[in-house]
């Protein structure tokens, strides 16, 4: 069998709301893919931040290990950008070709992509023409193309009556007011809007004939931008959707409750196409759960937060009971910046959020606490736990020599930071000298 193209697909601040995980949001397309495909119930990003989170799925491996702990756009980058998932493919034979957005660099050049598609703004309206206009006249040999919407970031268009304010359900994590059932809703808009840019692409595929050799990855960087959500340890910011659909055993409608991360998707890549896995990688590949070899590859999952807006250094170790979550800033309160401007933002602002204590360590019971609002960190009922929890967190920053570490990470000079003390993205940033 002659090695998979791959079509890779991603969305801004999507999580998992999204119709095939149970959400009254349709998405008609997606639903589709995986219905055709296989969905991945249990499946997470390695950082809740756009820029790490999309720099350990094109590399496979944590953040701090890619170089990736802040936003491309404000000065951050990869250690070695020949890491980069295109690059391991160009070196395999594949074209590769970028449709879109990829945060991973400021300028796409500098990724080495063999052909830049759009320079326009990412949105479904420029890029899916594109993308759908390449794969017309796809190259016959293997291919690797990345398509990024910037759907379904904020800010959000308007709600149509498609997206009746009346009867939306904001997100749990948020109160049930008229201002976060508008601010869902118009969520609900840019989902739509994504959706049909996945449909157009999906169509193009289809009619180049070269679906049936192409595996579709559709996934997003992280926790869609709500507070406490994107940016955020706890699985509304970690959890992410992911469907794939292809060669390979990504068929059927199936769906997967095994833990898998975002980390592990280069090492399925490289199995599925015959390609000598790099020496860097830290995940694992998917494809013995496919073929039924093992009930999981992985009894623990990692996530990390160093920059976004400002500092805002925590870590993460989840199993399939436990999270645990460690900050090392030593703040007992939220860092604003770091969470976008929002109808629900000014909601939780205006009832006292600035002044709202956090726990430098939580751990929460995924059985019985999924929502992971009760803190078990303190309660001696848990220390066994707790200790588990910390061992866990521990020998991973270690066997990833963690830059935590050794002590506060500095950002890059150059890079742009906004001050934790302050309440919004949008305030003047510091450049660091």
């Amino acid at each position: 069998m002659p090695r998979p193209n791959i079509l890779y697909m991603h969305s801004h601040d999507s999580g998992r709301y999204v119709q095939p995980y149970g959400h009254a949001i349709p998405t008609p397309n997606i639903q589709r893919l995986a219905q055709e495909g296989v969905l991945f119930r249990q499946a997470f990003c390695a950082g809740p931040t756009c820029s790490p989170s999309r720099a350990a799925l094109l590399t496979g491996m944590a953040p701090h290990n890619a170089g990736m702990i802040g936003l491309a756009h404000r000065g951050f980058s990869l250690h070695d950008y020949e890491q980069h998932l295109a690059n391991v493919l160009k070196r395999a034979g594949y074209h590769t070709a970028l449709a879109g957005v990829q945060h991973v660099a400021d300028r796409p050049e500098t990724i080495g992509y063999d052909e830049v598609l759009t320079r326009e703004r990412p949105t479904v309206a420029n890029v899916a023409p594109a993308a759908s206009q390449w794969l017309a006249q796809a190259p016959s040999e293997p291919w690797f193309m990345s398509v990024g919407f910037l759907e379904t970031h904020r800010e959000y268009p308007d709600p149509t009556a498609s997206e009746d304010i009346r009867y939306t359900l904001p997100p749990p994590i948020v109160p049930d007011a008229p201002e976060t059932r508008y601010d869902m809703a118009a969520y609900k808009a840019s989902a739509r809007i994504y959706d049909q840019g996945v449909g157009a692409v999906l169509t193009a595929l289809q009619a180049s004939g070269q679906d049936g050799n192409t595996l579709v990855i559709n996934t997003t960087d992280h926790g869609i931008a709500f507070p406490g959500i994107k940016c955020n340890l706890t699985d509304h910011g970690i959890g992410v959707m992911l469907i794939m659909r292809g060669p390979g055993g990504f068929e059927g409608g199936r769906v997967i409750d095994a833990m898998v991360s975002h980390i592990d998707i280069v090492p399925t890549i490289c199995a599925l196409a015959d390609i000598q896995p790099p020496d860097w990688l830290q995940g694992n590949s998917m494809l013995p759960l496919l073929h039924g070899k093992v009930s999981s590859i992985r009894d623990e999952v990692h996530a990390e937060v160093t920059y976004h807006a400002a500092y805002e250094p925590m870590r993460c170790v989840r199993t399939r009971r436990w999270k645990y979550i460690r900050r090392y800033d030593g703040r007992e309160t939220p860092v604003l910046p770091n969470c976008d401007d929002s109808p629900s933002k000014s909601v939780w602002l205006e009832h006292g959020w600035a002044d709202r204590a956090v726990d430098a360590e939580q751990l929460y019971d995924l059985v019985y606490d999924p929502q992971e609002t009760h803190n078990l960190a303190m309660f001696s009922t848990h220390n066994d736990v707790l200790d588990d929890m910390r061992s866990r967190l521990e020998r991973w920053m270690q066997a990833t020599d963690d830059p935590l570490l050794h002590g506060p990470v500095p950002a890059p000079r150059g890079a742009k930071v906004n001050d934790p003390d302050g309440t919004s993205p949008r305030e003047d940033c510091i450049v660091i000298a």
